[in-house]
């Protein structure tokens, strides 16, 4: 979708010229009636609004002042892309610029996004510093230029871009509230049925043996079998789609990882205790090291239900904790097969929780996929107003 706008009208600035770079100190901010901190961490990427924050009373060296309207932009690491818009009095890191523009020529409510075009941050890491910890500076952000419409367009294009950012926080709170409530709802449906039930070992529901993935290295070899890596299991699904392919003698030699349709797949480091139901795409594809293959009897329970359990939060933190290692933390093979895990007695019961779990989960992907919707309409319009002609 495009704004076409025309921007035969527009004229062309330096950043310095339309923004002043505020670098106001509170020495004593409890006296001047502040007690918010925002350091870089209470920044997230991407997002505009600041939900986070430290408190004054806790002590804090930081003097920078921010005031309500101005725009925030973290100097260092400039690839973090933080940028946020305040709401709040407050003193703030070092390592944040308070941007305020001069609202006779840019509107308080564009610089925002102005600062958020991949035009700006491009500048920004052109200009950046340092190889641990790499800083822009103010004199060279004042010098990127960029177009800029007249007041009366900034106010229209603003209001449609603060708009699709407020549709965006409402969607991030709801699939965070729904996330809480799945979380909660598991807690006390897999207490109950531990309570009555007890737990059931892991290796009393599977045919086969639980195993890991093949430890040679697959390499990618044309018209190979196709094997899952850690990197390849995203929240969003499982596809063949940019798998790397071993060749066939070495995942002949290691028939006991490789999948069937309706078997689990496990992410035994990195992104501890991540599942997937191996869809029939996959079906005679391999694993690779890391990765974990659970096969269940499906005379004794279904895919979904192990799935679903394994998923829930209460599970997840159980597999966090058992996991070893410093450098890198790992779940092992043998703390996987005596893992245990609540088991109603009644198929019934195990069904209606599949179907209970299932719908919190996938209305939370639903509204997950409505965001990376709206994120994309953004950039849409960012790269239309910012970038070329």
């Amino acid at each position: 979708m495009s704004l076409n706008l025309d921007k035969s009208t527009w004229g062309r600035v330096a950043f310095g010229d339309v923004v002043n770079n505020a670098n106001q100190t509170v020495r004593d901010p409890s006296g001047s009636g502040i007690d918010r901190i925002i350091a870089m961490e209470h920044m997230d990427p991407g997002e505009l609004r600041i939900k986070r924050w430290g408190a004054v009373e806790d002590g804090t060296t930081f003097t920078r002042r921010v005031k309500p309207g101005q725009t925030l932009f973290g100097k260092r690491r400039a690839y973090q892309r933080k940028v946020a818009y305040a709401e709040f009095d407050a003193i703030c890191s070092g390592d944040i610029y308070t941007f305020e523009a001069d609202e006779s020529q840019l509107l308080g409510d564009f610089l925002p996004f102005v600062v958020q075009s991949n035009q700006f941050f491009d500048h920004a890491l052109g200009t950046s510093a340092g190889s641990l910890s790499p800083r822009t500076n103010w004199r060279d952000l004042a010098n990127f230029e960029f177009q800029i419409p007249a007041i009366d367009e900034q106010r229209r294009i603003a209001d449609l871009l603060w708009a699709l950012e407020n549709a965006q926080q409402a969607a991030r709170d709801l699939r965070s509230c729904l996330g809480a409530a799945h979380v909660a709802r598991a807690d006390v449906v897999l207490a109950d049925v531990e309570s009555r039930d007890g737990r059931t070992p892991l290796v009393d529901l599977v045919r086969e043996s639980i195993t890991d993935g093949v430890r040679e290295k697959g390499g990618n070899i044309e018209g190979g079998v196709p094997y899952v890596r850690v990197s390849d299991m995203t929240q969003h699904g499982l596809t063949s789609e940019g798998m790397l392919r071993m060749g066939t003698d070495l995942a002949a030699s290691n028939r006991a990882s490789l999948m069937r349709s309706g078997d689990i797949v496990m992410a035994l480091r990195s992104k501890i205790g991540l599942c997937h139901i191996v869809p029939t795409e996959l079906d005679g594809c391999n694993i690779a090291q890391g990765v974990a293959k659970i096969a269940p009897d499906f005379e004794k329970v279904s895919a979904g239900y192990l799935f679903e359990v394994l998923m829930a939060q209460r599970t997840q933190s159980e597999l966090d904790r058992v996991a070893k290692g410093t450098t890198i933390r790992e779940v092992g093979l043998k703390a996987l097969r005596e893992f245990t895990l609540p088991l109603p007695s009644s198929a019934a019961e195990r069904t209606a929780i599949v179907d209970d779990f299932r719908s919190m989960r996938l209305a939370a992907e639903q509204v997950g996929s409505e965001i990376r919707s709206i994120k994309q309409l953004q950039s849409s319009f960012s790269a239309d107003v910012f970038g070329g002609n």
